[in-house]
């Protein structure tokens, strides 16, 4: 009887028996390839699967990813959110800068799994103006502007203005997809400025305790999305 190729584990029922070594051998490497294999991390993966083929799949157990084996080195699957880093400040923050500063409290910091892992960046900052002034936010990664113009009269992906009418209160806000193309941990921040004399965080105007006031936080929350 003729073997069935190692590359084909289908055979006809009559050449079972006799192909069953080719068979299953067949078999076990088609599950290999195609199947999503469970590890409990990385390192019992690279035991297990010393020398992996191209388009081999694995879950770990340690970062609930999925991964695909591109030939050289293992990716996440895309898409999925692997992780979520959230902070919310409450209380307020003043200042008069005319140039950027920090606003204490309104940072976090991720560490990527992966170095082709992006990091979706979502802020939102409660602003109060007591002047016909304006307000500005951008987003830093590090110490390091990011998804700000790059020219005049270009427009910032990663920047936000407020425009204070006569004792303003309002909202900004920033969504930027960055790129780090690390996995080492990231710290990310927003700064502000104001081209008045007062600019709060977290305030409504006058800061009274009237019920007519509504205070809003203000937040900064990180996702790692694998690529």
């Amino acid at each position: 009887m003729a073997v069935t190729p190692v590359g084909n584990p289908y055979v006809e029922s009559s050449d079972l028996v006799a192909n069953y070594p080719g068979t299953s051998e067949a078999l076990a490497e088609r599950i290999d390839i195609v199947g999503v294999n469970p590890f409990a991390d990385s390192a019992a993966r690279a035991t297990a699967i010393p020398s992996p083929t191209e388009g081999m799949m694995s879950s770990l157990n340690d970062t609930d990813a999925v991964e695909r084996y591109d030939g050289a080195t293992w990716k996440p699957v895309g898409g999925k959110v692997l992780q979520v880093v959230s902070v919310t400040k409450v209380d307020t923050f003043t200042t008069s800068s005319t140039s950027y500063v920090d606003i204490t409290g309104l940072t976090a910091t991720i560490t990527p799994s992966s170095a082709s892992s992006k990091i979706l960046v979502l802020t939102k900052v409660a602003v109060n103006e007591n002047t016909t002034d304006i307000a500005s936010i951008q987003l830093l990664r590090g110490a390091t502007a990011i998804g700000g113009g790059t020219a005049v009269g270009s427009r910032g992906s990663a920047t936000s203005s407020f425009y204070a009418g006569a004792y303003g209160t309002g909202v900004m806000d920033v969504n930027y997809l960055d790129s780090p193309a690390s996995a080492s941990a990231q710290t990310y921040k927003i700064q502000c400025l104001t081209s008045g004399s007062n600019l709060r965080i977290n305030t409504s105007y006058n800061d009274d305790n009237s019920a007519s006031r509504h205070r809003t936080s203000s937040t900064i929350t990180l996702m790692e999305i694998s690529a």
